[in-house]
């Protein structure tokens, strides 16, 4: 019998009928003798619904209170759930992120998480119950509520499993696995059965958006095997552990689309500071005018306009793609050399330890992310015969 921690996000829950094919796919844990610990997301777009009632009072809601209320989007969740498997004959009790005891800091909208305490939920799992808990939310020292910010679900579920020491913590998502590209954008990309963690948190760093990256870091952490699975289809999906040797070469293409470069009239030296102080991780670069490109996506510029007093659009569409595996660093020249040739503008480009970056237009992102797929990761070794990184 093993230790479960299951996550379903917001889509896996949209609707009844949703709720309902989720409450089976967690029986069928339970009927093969595992302990099992949900974790779910608010429905789909209730948190943007919510959101939305906030600024219809205010357009700039106090933090504190936007917290007390987008953590109700996670309760209806698991009360639903929780009496979905109840009606279907099996003792389910649903927590909220306090009741379970998730501690935070007091970071309102992007916590994080301190403690998870364990009392409740093993006296629950000892009783044979499953235990249904609000991802997304805790509470601080002064027992305000918070939230995770992005992401917070995943990174809620894999707490839990790191503090359980369960066997297995399993995000359920909309894709069956993790691929070796985006497969929306390239057909060839392939889903892979296993990834080292060292390979899956650089790829989560630079795009890939089936894990996110602090769920990824906190599970490496804490040695906490992940397992990516479809919520609508059957199937082993994708596990990230430590027993998978990193790939050699490269391993797979990480992409971010739907961003827009900004440039702002101050040198970079003053530029970097300022975005730090906020917490802003962007790709920024100088000009010999003494000025700074800065690529953001489509959403951050109202933070940008609060760092800067102006910033002028300077390409409405750009993208960037990753290529990642061990040294292909040394290849940064050839894979802009390659671009080029197929017609590809490189804004720029930049290197480190197993990644090489470009920002290139944004139209031009399916034709690049084929071609380097292609070519560096496809074509040196089938992928018949080589552990490849699987990204989406």
């Amino acid at each position: 019998m093993a230790l479960l921690v299951q996550k379903f996000g917001g889509t896996s829950v949209g609707s009844i009928e949703r709720i309902e094919a989720v409450a089976e796919r967690v029986i069928k844990a339970r009927q093969l003798g595992h302990q099992v610990v949900v974790v779910v997301s608010a429905m789909a777009g209730e948190t943007n619904r919510l959101l939305g009632l906030a600024k219809q009072i205010d357009a700039v809601p106090t933090q504190r209170e936007l917290d007390v209320l987008l953590s109700t989007g996670e309760q209806v969740t698991i009360a639903l759930l929780a009496m979905a498997l109840n009606q279907k004959g099996y003792l389910a009790t649903s927590l909220t992120g306090d009741q379970l005891g998730i501690r935070t800091d007091a970071v309102f909208n992007n916590a994080t998480i301190t403690v998870v305490e364990t009392e409740v939920v093993t006296e629950l799992l000892e009783r044979d119950h499953i235990v249904v808990v609000a991802g997304f939310q805790g509470r601080d020292s002064r027992n305000n509520i918070t939230t995770l910010g992005r992401g917070g679900s995943d990174t809620t579920a894999v707490a839990i499993a790191g503090a359980l020491a369960a066997d297995e913590c399993q995000i359920f998502t909309d894709v069956d696995g993790v691929y070796t590209t985006d497969p929306r954008l390239v057909s060839e990309a392939a889903r892979l059965s296993t990834i080292h963690f060292d390979d899956m948190t650089a790829m989560a760093r630079h795009g890939a958006k089936v894990l996110q990256l602090q769920s990824v870091e906190y599970a490496e952490r804490h040695q906490v095997p992940l397992r990516v699975l479809s919520s609508f289809d059957e199937g082993e999906g994708t596990l990230v552990d430590f027993s998978t040797v990193p790939s050699e070469g490269a391993a797979g293409v990480a992409v971010k689309g739907q961003q827009a470069l900004y440039r702002v009239a101050q040198p970079l030296e003053k530029v970097e500071p300022q975005l730090g102080l906020l917490g802003f991780d962007a790709w920024c670069y100088g000009d010999s005018q003494q000025a700074t490109y800065i690529v953001a996506a489509d959403d951050e510029l109202a933070r940008l306009n609060v760092i800067f007093e102006k910033t002028e659009l300077a390409q409405p569409s750009v993208a960037t793609l990753t290529l990642v595996g061990e040294g292909v660093e040394g290849n940064s020249a050839k894979v802009a050399a390659l671009l080029t040739e197929k017609g590809v503008g490189v804004y720029q480009q930049k290197s480190a330890a197993r990644c090489v970056s470009l920002l290139i237009n944004g139209q031009d992102l399916q034709l690049a992310v084929e071609h380097i797929h292609k070519k560096f990761v496809v074509e040196p070794e089938s992928l018949d015969n080589r552990p490849l990184l699987a990204v989406s």
